[in-house]
């Protein structure tokens, strides 16, 4: 789960550096990296140095720290000594390992609720530990980029970091656990059982809830890495962001973007910003909008094996979803059949149109994460009549039947909603 530069400025880059788009089916390359030296709190437990977590939203302006001392220092979580995680985890036991990437491995562990002391299994508050490789690629940088927003950020929807570790070459960080894991398995891992249309919707808003916070904050926050393997669920499959490693500061003043080296996962990237390394705000809401569709089909951002036509050419969600959702009648066609035709025939629609807004190339004509969010909760909130049966339709392709493969075609005009409500600003802390 769960990822700066000297100085956190929004200053533009004048070059545009190379570009890095991991592919979600494989782990990022990786390359040495030597991690710098830093100096760690006491290793004594104590409850001052616990956080507190109102679950509140708090952070609306940032500061600029300058160093990684800084960073750290300003940071409102714990420091925990190597020692204490180690104790916390049973020594990074292989039966304790959540999960795994190119970044290195997360493990389960326990720490007291109120001095964040290690304590037994079984006992006090379940943890994710993630215990960077030092040999993973970009690693001790989003490390840090991770420390230095969600240190500061608080929000339902954002994953709480309780600590840090940084001690010698060990670079660690600590959350809280979400034990639903992240949406990406409950989408796509086989044998899964299906997400109902209600999830799903309550997925989306709690993804959009935390994405507006991000952007509607005084300094603004764009993510840069939207998609569903980010997004952890919690007992309650209450939605949260998770993984800030990509995050970045937001244009300021007149700026309309900021200038950076394109960094993200293929499939849900902007097309504007691979082209041009220009990011903005716009680019969060292309990639909220592949998730939307992947919320709605059941299907990859990028299915490898183009359609399931065993061809092995990489196919486009968004493309594909652009021969149906221009087309009221052929939106049936895209959605999941795991749910069986149980959904509501309007709100279907009204998602599909709202995902196809989001993905739309042109960024200035995509919503504000704001109006999406108020879109996608009044949907939650309307009162649905029971869910009819879809008419049915032909297996799609690459989907959970086989088909034949459809072919790629032009963008073809966007659905559009009714008017949205105002925009509203995400909830912040009094």
């Amino acid at each position: 789960m769960g990822n700066c530069q000297g100085s956190s400025s929004s200053r533009v880059d004048s070059t545009n550096g190379a570009q890095i788009l991991a592919d979600p089916s494989n782990p990022s390359s990786k390359t040495g990296l030597s991690f710098p030296s830093t100096r760690t709190k006491s290793s004594a437990c104590s409850s001052s140095t616990a956080p507190s977590f109102s679950g509140k939203s708090s952070g609306g302006s940032l500061p600029t720290p300058r160093t990684e001392g800084e960073i750290l220092s300003s940071s409102n979580v714990k420091a925990f000594t190597f020692n204490e995680l180690r104790s916390a985890t049973r020594n990074f036991r292989p039966d304790s390992l959540l999960g795994e990437g190119g970044f290195g491995s997360v493990f389960k562990g326990w720490i007291d609720e109120h001095t964040l002391c290690a304590t037994k299994p079984g006992a006090g508050m379940v943890v994710a530990v993630k215990k960077l490789n030092p040999e993973s690629f970009q690693g001790h940088k989003e490390w840090l980029t991770e420390v230095q927003y969600l240190g500061q950020l608080h929000h339902p929807n954002l994953v709480k970091l309780i600590g840090y570790c940084s001690e010698g070459d060990n670079r660690l960080l600590v959350y809280e656990f979400m034990s639903k894991g992240s949406l990406e398995n409950h989408l796509f891992r086989r044998g899964s059982q299906p997400l109902s249309w209600a999830i799903r919707l309550k997925v989306a808003v709690g993804a959009a809830r935390g994405l507006s916070f991000l952007h509607d904050s005084e300094s603004q926050v764009i993510y840069r890495d939207v998609k569903a393997s980010n997004i952890l669920l919690d007992a309650d499959f209450l939605a949260k962001l998770s993984d800030f490693g990509l995050a970045k500061a937001g244009p300021t003043g007149d700026k309309t973007h900021v200038s950076t080296q394109v960094m993200g996962t293929h499939g849900y990237a902007a097309p504007e910003y691979i082209a041009t390394g220009r990011l903005s705000a716009k680019a969060d809401v292309y990639s909220f909008g592949v998730v939307l569709l992947e919320l709605l089909t059941g299907r990859r951002a990028v299915d490898k094996d183009g359609g399931g036509g065993g061809r092995g050419v990489e196919q486009s969600l968004v493309d594909w979803c652009r021969l149906y959702l221009g087309d009221r009648r052929k939106v049936y066609r895209v959605i999941d059949p795991r749910l069986e035709g149980q959904y509501p025939k309007k709100a279907a629609i009204a998602v599909a149109a709202l995902a196809a807004q989001c993905t739309t190339d042109e960024a200035k004509l995509r919503p504000r994460m704001s109006e999406v969010l108020a879109a996608l909760e009044q949907l939650l909130d309307r009162r649905e009549t029971p869910p009819v049966a879809a008419p049915p339709v032909g297996r799609r392709p690459g989907g959970h039947g086989e088909g034949r493969r459809s072919p790629l075609g032009h963008h073809r005009p966007l659905p559009t909603l009714s008017p949205a409500p105002a925009c509203r600003r995400s909830p912040r802390s009094q």
